[in-house]
């Protein structure tokens, strides 16, 4: 039995000497041809893999016993609710940034668009973040002024997402946490024209050594186009998952100007609010 074994694999080793030999007498002395190989090869492995199943990428969230109920909202003040729930994962190891979000505006004619940024206050009037008023973000928000935060603490299961209206906040409390910052921050704030196209890293990396030569012993001017902006909430949604697929959703909202009494399912809340549950 082991001998037969072994033929097989020497035949194997022949086999597979042969075509490796070939291989080198076609494309050893042509470098294009090595070139046109090697691009055929990885473009046919790439393009395996543009059509991925992943339907069997899943994973376990809370157990039924383990669901968020109405009874333990810690208030019926949505703003407080939140503070509770990011307190939360602000102490939680698994959460590298717990004040990241994703905020989506879109243009006057609906074209949607989203990316990160980082929460920077939160009150009873609304959540804060700076940026360049000169971004695609901050061009969106002057023709449409909506936006819509979204929180997600994947190690706790939970995700967080408001709606509402957006305004600049006043110039002197941008100015007041633009030099909070520190200074390399705010040169950075000042090089980059976010958005705006720019030739190579090395126009930053020359703009940012010019300014930090220029204000080495001096304040950092705030630029015009940089400042914070306030998103005041119309909606606010806690969201938990859960293993069954049956998430949990409380939803408040700030009903429309005229509504007086709830709607169906509706409960009164804190603050002129009311809220929720939501089928998953």
């Amino acid at each position: 039995m082991r001998g037969d074994v072994n033929v097989g694999l020497t035949s194997m080793r022949r086999t597979l000497s042969a075509s490796f030999l070939g291989l080198i007498r076609v494309f050893g002395r042509n470098p294009a041809s090595r070139a046109s190989f090697a691009q055929n090869f990885c473009r046919k492995s790439s393009s395996e893999h543009t059509n991925m199943d992943l339907s069997d990428m899943r994973k376990k969230y809370k157990i039924d016993e383990e669901c968020f109920e109405e009874s333990q909202l810690v208030s019926l003040d949505p703003i407080k609710q939140f503070g509770d729930w990011f307190d939360q994962a602000t102490k939680c190891s698994g959460v590298g940034e717990a004040n990241a979000m994703c905020i989506a505006t879109a243009t006057k004619d609906g074209r949607p668009s989203a990316r990160m940024v980082l929460l920077k206050g939160y009150s009873n009037e609304g959540f804060r973040f700076f940026t360049n008023y000169e971004s695609r973000k901050g061009s969106e928000l002057e023709s449409n002024p909506f936006a819509c935060l979204v929180f997600y603490w994947e190690p706790l299961n939970r995700q967080i997402r408001i709606e509402g209206t957006v305004e600049r906040i006043p110039f002197e409390s941008s100015r007041d946490y633009f030099h909070s910052r520190p200074k390399s921050s705010q040169i950075g704030a000042v090089v980059s024209r976010q958005s705006t196209p720019v030739p190579d890293r090395d126009y930053l990396r020359q703009k940012n050594a010019e300014l930090e030569e220029k204000y080495k012993d001096t304040d950092v001017p705030m630029p015009d186009y940089w400042g914070g902006y306030i998103v005041k909430p119309s909606m606010i949604e806690f969201w938990q998952g859960q293993t069954n697929r049956l998430h949990d959703r409380i939803v408040f909202t700030r009903p429309e100007d005229g509504a007086c009494e709830p709607g169906e399912f509706q409960h009164t809340a804190e603050g002129g609010w009311v809220y929720q549950r939501l089928s998953p």
